[in-house]
Parts: C-alpha cells; structure tokens; sequence
C-alpha cells in the first residue's frame, strides 16, 4: 500500500468521524433546546403600570399610578406553574394629580418612600384557573411590612411584537389588600383601608424570535 494511498484513505476517514461528531452534537444540542423551554422575560417599563384605588372619605374611589416598573418573569409556555415573577416598584414615581397630595402620600403619614423607597412583589405559587387565566401568588413588601398577596390575571397576548420582533407577554392582574396590614393607619376617616390594585404589564423576552416575520403583520406600523 502507498503513502499516497494511505494517506488518501486517512483523510477520508478523518472527515467521516468530524461529520458524525458534528452530527451528533447537534442531536445532543437540539435535544437539550427541546427540554429547556423556560425563558426570562423582562418587563416594559413604558407600557407597565401599577394603579390603585381607595375611598377617598366615601365620596368617590380616586386613582394613583405608580411607573418605571422593573422586574422579571421566567416561564414555560408549556408548564405556567413553574413561573417565577419579581417585580420592583419605586415609590417615588407615584401620579396623583396634584404635587402637594402626592408629597404627603410619600412622607411618613403614608408610604415613607425616604425610608422605604420601593416595594417588592415576589411570587410563590401559580394556580391555572382558565385558558389563559391564573392566580399568582407571592408576597408583597411595602412600608417595611411583608404579607401574602394574591394576584388575578389574565394573558392578553404572548407573541412577537410587530415592531420589535421580540415574543412579548401581556397582561392585566387585579388585587386587593388593606393598607392597615403595612402599617399605613393615618387618616381613617379621610382615606379608605381598602385598596384595589389594578395592573397593566408588557414582559419582552431577551432575544428576538428567528422567524421572519410576515408583510402584513409589520405593514403600517402598530395598531
């Protein structure tokens, strides 16, 4: 047999043994891409809100809004039960209309937000309660108090985003709580107890979806 040959059916070899090499890390790839379908998504600041109501001495249920919400959600499409949700609140981003309401809401009457100048939702448990609805619950810290706090809600959307072209998650969540279980007891007669939250929240997954999207989905920009 010749060197030229032998060194001929060697790199015939060698080039057989890389492509099932390469195959089969691929198959080892793909497989672990199918398992792990749980992904982190971050929440919009723009298009997320946390508003409240409370009586105001009975006469009507007025509304504050807290903004630059920040947090993450970490969930498989195919298993929400093992969502996972954190969510940040500044304190100081409270709108109500009126700069010297809003300055007494933030002192130490109400909220203390020099103290405490955030609250964290963290949930414990999901609970599927329809098709595209879910109890969340976890546990708020507010005021320096920490106490279980249940959240209704509901998917509006989880898709690519038009403009984007990254899987977004939308939602709406109610709840309520009492502002005597953080401590907050100032003003029994003027302010209501009982607080309604109402929430409106868009989550982005960090990476793009590969697919490209269709004429007719990105054609005249958003609706």
């Amino acid at each position: 047999m010749s060197g030229r040959y032998r060194y001929c059916r060697f790199n015939r070899f060698a080039r057989v043994a890389a492509l099932r090499l390469a195959f089969a890390l691929a198959s080892v790839f793909a497989a672990g891409a199918g398992v792990a379908g749980e992904a982190r998504y971050a929440f919009d600041p723009v298009h997320t809100r946390v508003a409240f109501q409370v009586s105001h001495a009975g006469f009507s249920n007025p509304v504050g809004t807290f903004s630059r919400i920040e947090g993450e959600l970490q969930f498989d499409e195919a298993d929400w039960s093992s969502a996972r949700l954190k969510v940040r609140i500044p304190m100081t981003t409270l709108e109500l209309g009126d700069a010297d309401w809003r300055e007494k809401i933030l002192d130490r009457t109400f909220f203390d937000a020099e103290k405490f100048p955030e609250a964290v939702f963290e949930s414990t448990t999901v609970e599927s309660t329809g098709s595209n609805t879910a109890n969340v619950s976890g546990n708020l810290t507010m005021h320096g108090v920490t106490r279980p706090v249940t959240l209704a809600v509901t998917m509006n959307a989880l898709r690519r985003h038009p403009l984007t072209f990254k899987r977004t998650a939308g939602f709406s969540a109610t709840a309520s709580l009492k502002r005597s279980d953080f401590g907050m007891t100032s003003w029994k007669n003027l302010v209501g107890d009982d607080v309604r939250l109402l929430i409106e929240a868009e989550a982005v997954r960090d990476s793009a979806d590969g697919d490209v999207p269709k004429v007719d989905e990105v054609k005249g920009g958003p609706e």
